[in-house]
């Protein structure tokens, strides 16, 4: 399994780990602590809204919050993870693809049957700290020539206890984290074919089910939280593909169903104690087309419509409901050594509600230009830069919720830079066989940043645009590997950030200060060795200074944090069957840290897996 960071044409593979998304350079990974906390992608501090995630190619929307758990998916069922800078760098894809800053695509492991076999099993128990039991399943079968299924199934249950430090500057206190508890359920069906006439077809059905505790802030000597919440999340995906001459289709459809329970039982109401229940559907279209005028030119037309509504059981409640049209015209130049790629996106949207005001309709245009460049004899080097202007609309919660009152938004307007080049070298019969690097050069600006922003009293807040950000900064990623003898391989990864992402709001009483928990350094390294059937992985994170707050003060300063992980597989065949041993020690040094301010990470904590394959 295999990390890919994109950025345009660039595409660089490394080792996959229990953390990928933080080895991405420029990226921050979010996490509220322990097992059962909230995880989200920020990829270069635009925040979490601005990027996209794709499951086998079909966005996973949330119009409620905006936000997607990646704890929900499980990397036993995950074959690669790609991340784009700007968009995909193909442009034969939905509409949805080009409708982000940037995207992050998982995809599931793909049956393959060239060894003859018609039947493929993987089981895999972990466990370790927090009380881990973690059972999971995948059973891939070759059903015909022309068509293959894939069943994959997952249990976890932790009870998510960990001791952690707890400071006022003055007295320090171990205390024990109790509300990080989860029973999750997940069970996924795939069905791949092949038609008569070459065409491809491809359905999912996904769902989940959890119950878990909610971990909060630990602030005022509080260290137990009793809230909980309840998540069923259901989908049906299906796509077709179809080539006919210089003409290609892409169709795909999607429904969605996320249900969530939430209680508090420390708040009581008149109707006793406070529980909100949510649900969300989604109706999604999509049909994308290429037409290849010539070799060196393609044309694609692709439009999408997605529905969306909110139902609960909240007082004075707007149940709304949003439509919103996609349709993006794109073009691709691609000749030896020169790429050009360009589109215009038009989104309409349109929200109604039963009761009270909607958000005013919506109508913009925005386009993107792509160039990628070899300006060598040499294929190892290559120039590549982009220009993406986009927005992200607010969300569901941001406009509706009635804790916070309805108020007329404007969306979020991202323009983005980036310049940069990619080396990569091959070396044959060589103890290094491979090294590449790459760099980017980027400049981001937000308009209207949309934030909560207090009224008249603590009780009543109201959403705002507010402001403008500016993001400055150097991504570079170094990759190598190393044939050390016949039996001996080595592998290393270095990604370093260099980042100023401030409020460039003249009328700001925070101008010229850092956002919130973005760092000016961060980086990571990452090394594997490999010798006969015993492999080892290393890796360290580090993530610089930061304030959790938009003022700069000694406060809401925040202290650099970093970790260790290192972990072990042994590979041995039993009865011609592969079976892998995995010991894993994350935080190696047993360092104090929190990702987000008053949300405590566990010290240092074991995981042990096994794998059978079939």
């Amino acid at each position: 399994m295999t990390n890919t960071i994109r950025s345009g044409a660039r595409k660089i593979k490394q080792p996959f780990c229990s953390r990928c998304c933080s080895f991405f350079s420029g990226v921050q990974l979010k996490d509220y602590g322990g097992i059962g906390g909230l995880k989200t992608i920020n990829v270069r501090s635009m925040g979490t809204n601005h990027t996209a995630v794709f499951y086998d190619g079909v966005q996973l929307g949330n119009a409620q919050n905006g936000q997607v758990d990646l704890g929900k998916f499980s990397l036993d069922n995950i074959e690669e993870i790609e991340l784009y800078n700007g968009q995909k760098s193909s442009i034969f894809q939905s509409a949805k693809g080009f409708a982000s800053a940037n995207s992050l695509y998982l995809k599931s492991k793909q049956p393959d049957f060239s060894d003859g076999t018609t039947q493929k099993v993987r089981a895999s128990l972990k466990g370790g700290s927090f009380g881990l039991i973690d059972p999971s399943l995948l059973w891939q079968s070759k059903i015909s020539n022309n068509v293959y299924s894939s069943l994959s199934a997952e249990y976890k249950n932790a009870n998510g206890k960990y001791k952690f430090r707890s400071t006022n500057g003055v007295y320090d206190t171990t205390a024990v984290r109790k509300d990080g508890d989860i029973e999750a359920k997940r069970l996924e069906l795939g069905l791949n074919g092949m038609l008569s006439d070459s065409s491809t077809w491809k359905v999912k059905l996904y769902g989940y089910k959890d119950n878990q505790g909610l971990p909060g802030a630990v602030v005022n000597n509080v260290f137990s939280f009793s809230q909980r919440m309840w998540n069923k999340n259901f989908f049906a995906q299906s796509s077709y593909e179809k080539n006919v001459g210089k003409y290609s289709l892409l169709a795909t459809a999607k429904y969605a169903s996320d249900n969530l329970r939430y209680l508090d039982p420390d708040r009581v109401t008149v109707n006793g104690l406070l529980e909100n229940n949510f649900h969300l559907q989604e109706i999604y279209v999509s049909l994308a087309n290429k037409l290849k005028i010539t070799n060196y030119w393609d044309v694609v037309l692709s439009a999408d419509y997605q529905r969306n509504d909110l139902n609960a059981d909240l007082y004075r409640f707007s149940y709304p409901v949003r439509n919103t049209i996609l349709t993006a015209l794109a073009t691709q130049f691609h000749f030896a050594k020169f790429d050009i790629q360009a589109n215009l996106l038009s989104t309409l949207k349109y929200d109604k509600t039963q009761s009270g005001p909607a958000d005013v309709d919506r109508n913009e245009l925005t386009p993107t230009v792509m160039v990628s460049w070899q300006p060598f004899d040499q294929k190892e080097f290559r120039l590549r830069s982009f220009y993406k202007s986009i927005f992200r609309m607010p969300t569901f919660n941001d406009l509706y919720y009635t804790y916070y009152g309805f108020i007329v938004l404007k969306p979020e307007y991202t323009k983005q830079y980036d310049l940069g080049f990619t080396y990569i070298k091959g070396y044959d019969n060589k103890v290094l066989s491979q090294f590449s690097i790459q760099a980017d050069a980027y400049y981001n600006n937000v308009k209207n940043k949309i934030v909560a922003v207090p009224g008249n009293n603590q009780a009543r807040w109201s959403m705002q645009n507010l402001g403008q950000v500016e993001i400055k900064g150097i991504d570079v990623n170094i990759q190598s590997a190393w044939q050390l003898t016949n039996t001996i391989s080595f592998t290393s990864g270095l990604t370093y950030t260099y980042q100023k992402a401030i409020d460039s709001d003249h009328a700001s009483p925070s101008y010229k200060d850092l956002i919130p928990y973005t760092p000016i350094h961060s980086g990571s390294f990452l090394a594997s060795a490999t010798y006969k059937n015993l492999s080892m992985n290393y890796s360290f994170i580090y993530i610089g200074e930061r304030y959790n707050q938009s003022t700069n003060s000694i406060y809401n300063y925040v202290q650099p944090w970093y970790t260790h992980d290192l972990a072990l597989h042994y590979n041995v065949k039993v009865n011609r069957k592969e079976v892998r041993f995995t010991a894993e020690v994350n935080n190696l040094l047993n360092q104090d840290y929190e990702v987000i301010t008053n949300f405590p990470m566990p010290g240092r904590y074991y995981r042990f897996g096994l794998n059978y394959n079939y």
